[in-house]
């Protein structure tokens, strides 16, 4: 055992040694840095009162930033000297249990947040598919089915989620994953013509009645309604899904590209964008400011609240003749 003990202590050290000297670098410090800095100036821009033609712009852009940031491999943080003397009890556990949890984790700080979730994932799968094969449980199947769509194994993934949707059709994650592969083309039975497009659709939209407050449902049911044409609806689910998860910027450029469409056909969109969404949300739910869609103003006190201000909210003198109607046409129809 003590002669165990000292070979597990010496492969330790031998593993860490490389560790303990030389200073860290960050070939990715120079894009980083410039990235930072676009992010900063763009913040500040969007933070100062001014031309708010501009903000659409700015907040794609910023989005597009931020993006790329979290794209980049986390900055290496400074190394610490290794205690000098490390317990044989530690050792042993450190290299035992090494073996299947500090030397993959080691290998996958080198990969994104994205990236490595992706890896892990795909280590499950062996596991977690003989489990969902042998139990037949539908709690094994999504858990299956959950590990392949994060891994990127799609066939897994169809595979799984047709399985627990024999055990359960209303099953809303199984069915708006297995919708949204069949439409892209990525699952094992992908849609090959016009009718099958239309019941993986109808799989996708199904699960958002069942779960409308879940954001994946919206934001499932906005990439399928785009592909099918529908970019009103689709920037509406979209947007629905952006209010459930704030946080969420899966769908940024997609958002931006149908709120840019939808303001050139609809000329209240146009303005409300300019001078209203950054305080009342996109879709006019709320954000800093209150719920425009729970408003009950007559058309008169909208454009005397409008114009005048009231309370916390600035007055806009400059929305007048055609905008203004524009703009009040799309207040009353949330209204209504």
């Amino acid at each position: 055992m003590v002669i165990v003990a000292l070979l597990g202590l010496a492969a330790l050290l031998a593993i860490l040694a490389p560790l303990r000297t030389g200073t860290v670098s960050d070939p990715d410090a120079d894009q980083r840095s410039a990235l930072e800095s676009e992010r900063q100036r763009l913040m500040a821009e969007l933070g100062r009162p001014g031309d708010e033609a501009r903000r659409p712009e700015l907040e794609r852009r910023a989005a597009r930033t931020l993006r790329a940031l979290d794209a980049l491999p986390g900055a290496p943080r400074p190394l610490k000297p290794l205690w000098p003397l490390l317990g044989v009890a530690l050792a042993l556990v450190l290299v035992g249990v090494g073996a299947f949890t500090f030397v993959p984790r080691w290998q996958l700080a080198a990969l994104n947040p994205a990236e490595g979730t992706a890896v892990q994932s795909a280590l499950t799968l062996p596991g977690l598919q003989a489990r969902a094969q042998r139990t037949r449980d539908q709690a094994d199947y999504l858990a299956w089915g959950d590990a392949a769509f994060t891994a990127g194994q799609y066939d897994q993934a169809s595979a799984a989620y047709a399985s627990a949707l024999k055990l359960d059709p209303k099953q809303p994650r199984a069915l708006r994953r297995l919708g949204i592969l069949l439409l892209s083309g990525q699952g094992q039975a992908a849609v090959k013509n016009e009718q099958q497009a239309s019941q993986a659709f109808l799989l996708v939209r199904t699960a958002a009645q069942l779960a409308p407050d879940d954001p994946e449902s919206q934001l499932l049911l906005g990439y399928a309604l785009n592909n099918f044409g529908e970019s009103k609806l689709a920037l509406a689910a979209l947007e629905r899904y952006r209010s459930l998860d704030p946080t969420g910027r899966e769908a940024d450029d997609l958002i931006a590209t149908l709120r840019a469409s939808t303001a050139q056909s609809d000329p209240g969109s146009k303005v409300y964008a300019a001078n209203c969404a950054s305080c009342h949300g996109a879709a006019g739910r709320g954000g800093i400011g209150p719920s425009l869609r729970e408003s009950r103003l007559s058309r008169a006190a909208l454009q005397a609240v409008i114009q005048n201000g009231k309370g916390s909210m600035p007055a806009f003198p400059n929305i007048k003749g055609a905008d203004l109607e524009a703009l009040l046409n799309k207040l009353e129809g949330w209204e209504n």
